[in-house]
């Protein structure tokens, strides 16, 4: 394989990455901002409350997004790197 060849492939895998973190990295920052407005406006400073919501919320968005990661990550493999397997 040659420099471009792998180095396009690292590019992809990349994106492939960044698209299948997305969902939970949103949900983790909106679920964050939204507890620590309400902490600061209720001035309640429990420890558990910020990370049993989060890690709740994380865990739904995987559940809901596990499909789409799924597709994702298939795609790539079956459309970018077993080609190039074959190919080679």
């Amino acid at each position: 394989m040659s420099e471009p060849a792998l180095f396009d492939a690292l590019r992809q895998a990349l994106w492939v990455a960044v698209l299948m973190a997305s969902p939970l990295l949103v949900v983790a920052l909106i679920a964050g901002v939204t507890i620590g407005l309400l902490q600061a406006l209720t001035s309640v400073q429990e420890m558990t409350l910020t990370f049993v919501p989060k890690v709740g919320a994380m865990l739904l968005a995987f559940w809901v997004s596990m499909s789409f990661m799924t597709t994702t990550l298939t795609a790539f493999f079956v459309d970018g790197i077993i080609p190039r397997i074959e190919g080679h």
